[in-house]
């Protein structure tokens, strides 16, 4: 810790990631002149290298609008994102902008490096615009990151063909109760000849997704008959919740090796047949996992997003909104803060946001007949920052050909709109994080063991105390302390 707190104080004094001195006396959103050299904005982002094409076609967008910009690309060592980038962090390397994918915290609040983006956000015209409410929110309960994508929200999918098997489908539609999610699950297995209705990779985040809030599960924390607030998972409504999916499990239709799964072979079960349902992130994903099955399974497996359950509750998990859990922040170190939000800026624009979500014109998509047509190299890119699509107006029109989303994904996308709700969730301090992680241990174990029948559920009140000592006790105080 003391050779951490010795490093932060060496970066703030030295600025070594773009140096030069601090210069917080910078008007937040003030622009740069494009004439003479380049200004040179280092970064560093997971998976990019230094000749990924999305460099050039952003410097060469900024100087069109006559800002002169060189992005300047920082490697990490290979290996886990978030604590390699931690490493470079601390080495006294600290890029002018950073994407985070975890790990932020203590540089934000601890180290203090992280710029507070308010000012800049609130003098925007084109972030601000591109902000949907829950990324307004997690913004100004957290200013140190902005991410313009929409939330992480999983949705299930069936293959419209497996879906017009059945009877109990159009029921489920209707009222997605519980008890008919059950009967459709049973049923689409036994009409398709798949091994099992439903696999998830590796835990049940999937499964509550449909399920969690029809139990009674609608936040992270509950508020118990006494007016305090309790873990939902140490509730009635989760045990209720752990008897329905060992009975899944039990029936053979949630997936016998759903522990072991990993993303890539969750789909691969789903593609060949064997998994009836599968959940995945709305949007672009189910556009993809569309587009898959139709290749593998022809025309007629288009896949069909549906509903969460409703119960007790209705709607996918709760949504939180206490900080993004990725993004790009801003070095507070950094000598040309002004310029690197300018590059955020450019590509929230109406230009910028042409090559974030459609490629580089002339390789991932042509303008024909005065309409956008994607090539077969649209399907490798993706958006960098800004997969809002909140007001998204692209230039031209799209061939229906190769339309920007499938019905599919527009559907899980419209879903999410409306099936969704804010979470009580609050950012766990970094002195109690040790805490959390050995609770969310227990709680996992337990889980899994009472779905796959080694634990049965009446063990649950000794999980509950299981779960208070590792940890549990002092979260409860903690949230008590902060949700209000």
């Amino acid at each position: 810790m003391l050779v951490m707190v010795m490093a932060a104080l060496t970066i703030l004094t030295t600025a070594c990631g773009s140096g030069g001195k601090e210069t917080a006396q910078e008007t937040p959103g003030s622009s740069d002149s494009g004439s003479g050299e380049p200004v040179t904005i280092s970064i560093v982002y997971k998976d990019m290298t230094a000749d990924d094409p999305w460099i050039k076609a952003v410097e060469e967008g900024m100087k069109a609008e006559g800002k002169n910009v060189k992005l300047e690309f920082v490697p990490v060592q290979s290996g886990t994102y978030s604590e390699k980038l931690g490493l470079l962090l601390q080495s006294g390397t600290i890029p002018d902008l950073i994407y985070f994918q975890g790990g932020d915290y203590q540089f934000a609040i601890t180290q203090k490096i992280l710029e507070d983006l308010t000012p800049y956000i609130e003098k925007s015209t084109y972030v601000k615009a591109a902000m949907d409410p829950y990324n307004q929110e997690r913004t100004k309960n957290y200013p140190y990151l902005v991410w313009l994508s929409p939330t992480t929200t999983k949705v299930p999918v069936v293959r419209q063909d497996f879906f017009d098997k059945t009877s109990s489908g159009k029921t489920l539609l209707e009222n997605p109760s519980i008890d008919n999610y059950y009967n459709f699950f049973k049923e689409a297995k036994e009409k398709n000849g798949a091994k099992f209705a439903y696999t998830v990779p590796g835990d049940l985040d999937e499964l509550d997704a449909v399920f969690a809030q029809a139990f009674g599960l609608t936040s992270t924390w509950l508020k118990g008959d006494d007016g305090k607030y309790v873990f939902g998972r140490t509730t009635k409504f989760e045990k209720d919740k752990l008897e329905f999916y060992a009975k899944l499990y039990k029936e053979g239709l949630l997936d016998p090796e759903f522990l072991t799964k990993k993303w890539d072979t969750k789909e691969k079960a789903f593609y060949d047949g064997q998994a009836a349902v599968i959940a995945g992130t709305q949007g672009k994903v189910i556009d993809m996992y569309n587009s898959k099955s139709v290749s593998q399974n022809g025309k007629d497996a288009t896949v069909m997003p549906l509903p969460p359950a409703k119960g007790a509750g209705e709607g996918y998990l709760p949504i939180d909104v206490s900080k993004e859990s990725r993004g790009i922040a801003i070095s507070s170190v950094s000598k040309n803060k002004d310029m690197a939000f300018a590059v955020l800026e450019f590509l929230a624009s109406p230009k910028g946001q042409m090559l974030e979500k459609l490629g580089i014109e002339g390789e991932h998509y042509n303008i024909e007949n005065d309409k956008i047509k994607f090539t077969d190299k649209y399907a490798e890119w993706y958006a960098r920052f800004v997969a809002n699509n909140v007001n998204f107006k692209p230039d031209h029109e799209f061939d229906p050909s190769t339309p920007f989303l499938s019905e599919a994904a527009t559907k899980s996308l419209d879903l999410v709109a409306s099936k969704s709700t804010k979470d009580n969730a609050f950012i766990i301090p970094d002195d109690m994080q040790a805490k959390y992680d050995a609770a969310m241990s227990v709680y996992k174990e337990f889980a899994a063991n009472v779905v796959t029948g080694k634990t049965t559920i009446d063990k649950f009140d000794q999980f509950v105390q299981d779960w208070n000592a590792a940890g549990g006790s002092d979260l409860t105080a903690k949230a008590n302390e902060t949700i209000k």
